[in-house]
Parts: C-alpha cells; structure tokens; sequence
C-alpha cells in the first residue's frame, strides 16, 4: 500500500485534486464538528473511514494525536487517510491552541487539560463503535498525550504507536544557557513570551525541503508564526517528560516505539527508556537509522518502511481481537 504522501506536492497534500476529489478517489468518508470541551472551547474534530463496500470489514480504530505546531488536518491527515484505507476508523482532534480548535496559539500551559479533550472525543468515538479494538496513535508531543491517555485509562486500550514520540527534549533545541534554568520564572512573569531555542524545530523536524514548504503553507500556518514555544508551554514539556520518565513503567498496553535515528527534536535515547520500562509484555522498538524527527517527511522509500511497520503491527494486534 502506497501512502498518500507521495500524490502531494510543496502546494498542496492533495497534489492536482481537491480535497473532496482526493477523498473521492481513496474511497474515503470524511466527517468534521466541533467539540465543547470542559472548558467551554471548541475543539475542532474529524473521523475518516473507508467506503461501506471497499473493505470486507471494519478493523478496528485508530485515535490520532498531532505534534506541536501541527493539526490534524493538512500533512497529517494523510497518514489517517492511509490507515482507514487499511480498513480503519481514524479519528484526531486539533489540540488547543492549535489548527481550528479555540485557545491561544501554541499556548499549553497545562497538558492534563488536553488529556482531558482527547479521552472526551475517542471515548464517544470509541462508544458509537463499542466492538472495535481502539488504538492510539501519537507523534511528537502526541506521543507524550497518548502515553498519558493510556496512563489515565489503563486496560482500556489495545495498542498504542508511539512515532517520533516527545519523551525528552533534545539538547539540540533546549533554551540557550541560563534561560533553560530561569525558565520558571519567566513562565510566572511573562507565560506567552517566546523562548529563545537552540535550534528551530521545524528545520530539522523535515528532511525533504518540499516537505518543509508544503507544512508551511498550511491554511492555520498564520496561528503559529513561529515554532518556539511560549515559556509555559516549554516549561510544561519539561513536565511531561519527567512524569513519562516517573511513571511509565506503569504502561501495560501493546507498545510500538518508531523512531528517526536522527532526530534532534525529541531524544531517541528518551523513547528508548519508556520502551524498556513500560511494563508491557508485547512491546516493540524501532529506530530508523538516518532518519529525522518526523518520519513522513522523508524520501518516499523511507515513509513506505516506517508507515508498513506501524500498519502491519497495528493489523496484526486488530486480527487478534477480532
């Protein structure tokens, strides 16, 4: 199975078709709304799923997170779109602050809360399709989300895919000297001021340069006009992966780790640690050698390897439940 990626070009993830045609043409049904969460926000919401006669049955299905300065929609949807393909509900969220979900650009000053919007969705995702094996799937600082979701709602999942996933924070990227050390501080005083990073995110996260245009001229590119994050929302990733670090030997979920043995955005040697002290008895670590954070963004052969791993492991755990 070819994955989308590769119909795309530097203008749009759609190539020459529209939106609608595209799905027209991978026999996909799209659905959008919006979502109340429990703090009065709008979180903008999709599902796709295959066609009702293009697959003999429904697999399972498959809850998406995006990354930091991501959406769902845009590049990453066409991931979903290859796993519904496959015979899959994928559903995703924009988290808050991010695509067209409310909040404040780039702002997460709390990361439970969005724990919080991602359980309310897949759990009604998961409800209205009650036989269904459900899995997580998670890149970047998703990644970190689903380790928390599944910490949250232990025994209730049958897989979780960890890509790229933000267990640590690279050296690469952390605050320049002494800013990293007086970032409480600034957080309190200034919580929307910008960190000065080491290196940007972005121009390592890519390694294809069309790639790199096409996530740039996303439609809610605007809301994000840069990829440092705000003090807050840099000193609550340093939170989040000191809680994965204390608590992840908790995890007990079928665990798949797939990660760029070049990323410089989110620590390979990080993920690996979850890996070896999540308590899963099926669990599964896959580093990519040369490859960067995010694993779509590299040459088409590269894509094919990571996205036939994820949807092999994925398949084959649905096959069994079912």
């Amino acid at each position: 199975m070819v994955h989308p990626i590769h119909q795309a070009n530097e203008n749009s993830p759609y190539g020459d078709l529209t939106r609608g045609l595209f799905y027209e043409k991978h026999q996909i049904l799209h659905h959008h709304s919006y979502m109340i969460n429990k703090q009065n926000m709008k979180i903008w919401t999709q599902s796709w799923c295959p066609y009702p006669n293009s697959t003999p049955r429904l697999c399972g299905i498959v809850c998406m997170i995006h990354g930091y300065a991501s959406e769902s929609s845009w590049i990453f949807e066409l991931t979903a779109v290859a796993i519904a393909r496959a015979g899959f509900i994928v559903c995703a969220l924009d988290l808050q602050g991010h695509g067209y979900s409310d909040g404040c650009a780039g702002h997460i000053p709390d990361i439970y809360a969005i724990v919080d919007d991602c359980i309310q969705f897949f759990d009604a995702v998961r409800g209205s399709n009650s036989t269904l094996p459900a899995f997580l799937y998670g890149e970047s600082l998703g990644g970190a989300i689903a380790i928390l979701v599944c910490l949250k709602q232990a025994g209730t999942w049958n897989g979780l895919v960890l890509s790229g996933a933000m267990c640590g924070v690279s050296k690469r990227i952390r605050p320049m000297w002494p800013l990293e050390k007086l970032l409480p501080v600034a957080a309190f005083i200034a919580p929307g001021w910008r960190v000065k990073i080491t290196k940007s995110p972005g121009s390592k996260s890519y390694k294809e340069d069309w790639k790199r245009k096409l996530v740039s001229k996303s439609p809610n590119r605007g809301r994000l006009t840069s990829s440092q994050p705000p003090a807050a929302t840099a000193l609550e990733f340093f939170r989040v992966c000191k809680i994965i670090e204390r608590d992840c030997h908790e995890l007990e979920v079928p665990l798949l780790v797939v990660h760029g043995g070049q990323d410089e955005v989110c620590d390979p040697g990080s993920a690996r640690n979850v890996f070896k002290s999540a308590s899963s008895t099926d669990k599964t670590f896959k580093i990519f050698e040369g490859m960067w954070h995010m694993l779509i963004g590299e040459p088409n052969e590269g894509v094919e390897t990571v996205f036939q791993t994820i949807l092999s492991w994925i398949g084959e755990r649905a096959d069994k439940e079912g």
